[in-house]
């Protein structure tokens, strides 16, 4: 009963959240001179997402250069290095709107050096959108790119074939490369992908369709930007609530007020439901759910409410509310994939510090089982540590029980970051395969 019933509790989510999720986090990512910079300058431009002074700024620095054309890189490129290499080094965010939905944009970098920027950019991503160049078709960092999205468990993909224009919109190469790329993607867990023959220099088929592409039926990328469904890729059915703050205003008028604050990780939490704070084990129903100066009949991923209890129970920061008979199960050996952030190398027995959700305790690397080479899928076991950039699979004890899920299962309550405790810098970002 309690299953069917958090079953029907997760499909009418999906329609609220429908109707109030609005926002949409993407992320692009490709070789060097792939274009993600100039597609990007095109959605904002075509989007009217710039000031006018921008514009200006952009054409007369695009004439200063001796182009022909407004280089629309320049306006997402803030670094000056990034500028004067004509390379994307550090992620950078965007922000642009259309009548049909808000957009964020995470645009990262291409080079193999900066895995670890494409990791932190693509880890929040809704959607990852890769760009080829239609001349020099797939290349080994196109297939990276889409292996380290789909260790992501991001659920949505979009290969763009750009610069269609320096190929005359020849409909053969673009069929070539949407081939090849559908055959390498069926190795990968990608739920959802889509294929569109662009040029970001000119326009076609971002915004507006092309008319020298005839023979493509799809949607334009904004189309699809704007159209593909999200709602559904969060888990609605687990419960999962952990609790960032206690809630106790020091005010006569609510001096008796008591609620615990954070943002959903999973489920639906409605007043009246019965529910479990772990680690502790004990039991309440909620009383009420706040959000912001307003009481709600509901809470789903991703809002940040404050939930209220009926009973005095004992509840801190890093415990969890979750349904009584649809709780985490308490988890200190980790079993997970780690991108290494540092120079110093991951090595076994190595301690570090562990913030999972809202919880923080130590870890010990207990082993390094393989490191995986993200341009083969290469397993390579004889590894015996890993080093800047590289992702493998790592073996953890921590000190006390974690309340996770597998990665798979909820991107949340999956995933953890480790600290280095001597200089407080994070080292490594870890996505949970299981828990003992």
């Amino acid at each position: 009963m309690a299953e069917n019933a958090s079953a029907t509790d997760g499909a009418t989510a999906v329609e609220t959240v429908t109707q109030h999720m609005d926002m949409l986090r993407f992320a692009t990512a490709g070789s060097v001179d792939d274009g993600k910079s100039t597609l990007i300058g095109r959605l904002l431009l075509d989007s009217k997402s710039i000031f006018e002074d921008q514009l200006e700024a952009v054409e007369n620095t695009s004439k200063g250069k001796g182009y022909d054309y407004t280089d629309l890189a320049l306006l997402t490129d803030g670094l000056r290095s990034e500028r004067e290499q004509g390379i994307t080094i550090d992620v950078a965010y965007r922000y642009f709107a259309t009548p049909n939905r808000k957009f964020i944009i995470a645009d990262t970098p291409g080079h193999v050096q900066y895995t670890r920027n494409m990791v932190t950019g693509a880890s929040t991503a809704d959607l990852g959108l890769v760009l080829v160049d239609a001349r020099q078709g797939l290349t080994e960092q196109s297939r990276r790119h889409a292996v380290i999205l789909s260790l992501l468990r991001v659920p949505h993909l979009v290969l763009a074939v750009n610069k269609m224009d320096l190929v005359d919109f020849d409909q053969e190469i673009f069929n070539k490369i949407h081939d090849e790329f559908t055959q390498f993607a069926t190795k990968l867990s990608i739920p959802d992908l889509e294929v569109i023959p662009i040029s970001a220099l000119q326009g076609d088929n971002v915004v507006n369709r092309s008319e020298h592409t005839p023979w493509y039926s799809g949607p334009t990328l904004m189309h699809h930007l704007e159209h593909v469904h999200v709602a559904s890729d969060r888990d609605l059915v687990d419960t999962r609530f952990p609790v960032q703050y206690v809630v106790r205003p020091k005010s006569d008028e609510y001096h008796d007020y008591r609620g615990y604050g954070g943002q959903v990780a999973g489920g639906v939490l409605k007043p009246g439901d019965e529910v479990v704070v772990l680690p502790s084990g004990m039991t309440s129903k909620i009383a009420g759910i706040d959000f912001f100066d307003q009481e709600v009949a509901e809470a789903f991923p991703p809002m940040s409410v404050t939930v209220r209890l009926e009973d005095d129970v004992d509840v801190s920061r890093g415990d969890m509310i979750a349904r009584v008979k649809n709780a985490p199960a308490p988890s200190q050996d980790i079993d997970a994939m780690v991108c290494w952030m540092t120079n110093t190398p991951l090595k076994p027995r190595q301690k570090l510090a562990i913030k999972h959700t809202t919880r923080v305790a130590r870890a010990l690397v207990k082993d390094i089982q393989y490191r995986m080479d993200v341009n083969t899928l290469h397993r390579d076991q004889e590894a015996g540590e890993l080093n800047l950039n590289e992702i493998g699979r790592v073996q953890l004890r921590t000190t006390v029980p974690l309340l996770c899920d597998p990665y798979s299962k909820n991107r949340t309550t999956g995933s953890f970051i480790l600290i280095d405790e001597a200089t407080g810098v994070t080292v490594g970002a870890g996505m949970i395969n299981a828990g003992n």
